[in-house]
């Protein structure tokens, strides 16, 4: 199972390092030693596919801001990886195009075993993965069209929040909020089209919009990616005049990045009036949302931290040789500002989200065999 042989080799040189000067060639013990480190080594990873290598190199590649979400994200995937003794480097290029393809190639270039890439556009992630595929390497995305005049690249594995049912969930809310009959007005946080996740969220609020579900009042995006909060509070606060209390009844945030400047806005103009419907969670949203007089009633979302983990173990079996689906999409939860208790946050919202964080999704007995083996 393991090249064991070679393993022999880099113990017994490592062991004749720490030999006397004096010694040119290991001894008959030495080699005795490295054997016996070795054969413990094959026993305590008996049961792993031959092609998980301990120190095999994966590098994690992310092209959005490094907030909340791409933290918890890049976690997951660390931990997961260094727990089978995988050697894990993440690299975050700011939705900078140019700088995340430039990531890419470099990684290509550089020989890492595994890629696991984050948020690529559809216009040019196949000819930006293509080389990888080519030079054998491993790769699982998140939120990545791939398809270049209807061809993809069927070694690479898809991995997408189901931004299908989190559209739903929040909108669900929001349309909720329509009196009288009449669609609730909204004001949509949304930049597009190009953007994989959003654009998928899109399918479902145009199909809100044909039910006369909602009305759009207004669609602000971000144009300053290194602060995008900011940004957003500025131009959501610079149109709130124009709308009179009871004129709005919600406000979509299709990013939480995008929600947390529009509570910023709304807090700032004291509207307490517009209800805030978001789409993903971390420890500053939820501190939002518990805030006096809140207005964040809701948001929908996959555990970050659960994506990277996931993503992961799909890049652990395309090592082990193992068949696996060409995407998946991770299963969506709703979470509302009344089920949050006031020491509630990303660790601990699976005692108040059931299922929360939790998935066997992909999970091997042989990866267990690995944690045992490398986890301290």
């Amino acid at each position: 199972m393991r090249k064991l042989f070679g393993l022999v080799l880099i113990t017994v040189f490592l062991l004749s390092a720490c030999a006397p000067a004096a010694a040119t060639t290991p001894t008959e013990a030495v080699v005795e030693e490295a054997t016996q480190a070795v054969e413990e080594t094959a026993s305590a990873l008996e049961g792993v596919p031959a092609g998980i290598t301990p120190g095999l190199k994966i590098a994690v590649i992310r092209n959005l801001p490094s907030d909340d979400h791409t933290k918890q994200f890049l976690d997951g995937a660390r931990s997961e990886g260094e727990s089978f003794g995988f050697v894990v480097d993440t690299f975050i290029a700011d939705n900078d195009d140019v700088k995340f393809q430039d990531l890419v190639a470099q990684a290509i270039q550089k020989g890492y075993d595994g890629l696991i890439i984050s948020h690529g556009k559809a216009d040019y992630s196949y000819d930006m993965l293509k080389p990888a595929v080519d030079a054998g390497i491993k790769v699982v995305t998140f939120d990545t069209v791939i398809d270049k005049d209807g061809v993809n690249l069927p070694e690479i594995t898809t991995t997408f929040q189901d931004d299908f049912a989190l559209a739903e969930l929040s909108l669900t809310e929001i349309a909720a909020l329509g009196k009288d009959g009449n669609p609730a007005r909204v004001i949509k946080l949304w930049w597009g089209p190009g953007v994989p996740p959003l654009d998928r969220r899109e399918t479902i609020y145009q199909k809100f919009l044909e039910e006369g579900k909602i009305e759009t009042l207004e669609t602000i995006g971000p144009s300053n990616f290194q602060d995008v909060q900011g940004d957003i509070a500025a131009k959501v606060g610079a149109i709130l005049a124009k709308y009179p209390e009871g004129t709005v009844d919600a406000i979509w945030g299709s990013w939480d990045e995008m929600a947390k400047g529009a509570y910023k806005a709304l807090v700032d103009a004291g509207r307490t009036d517009i209800a805030l419907i978001s789409i993903d969670i971390s420890n500053q949203d939820m501190n939002l949302m518990r805030e006096e007089n809140s207005v964040w009633y809701s948001t929908a979302a996959v555990d970050p931290r659960l994506i990277g983990i996931v993503d992961m173990r799909l890049l652990a079996k395309k090592f082990a040789g193992e068949e696996l689906p060409a995407n998946y999409d991770l299963e969506a939860k709703l979470i509302k500002q009344s089920d949050l208790k006031p020491d509630t946050n990303m660790e601990t919202l699976k005692d108040v989200i059931e299922g929360w964080g939790k998935s066997d999704a992909f999970n091997e007995p042989w990866m267990d065999v690995l944690r045992a083996a490398f986890v301290k």
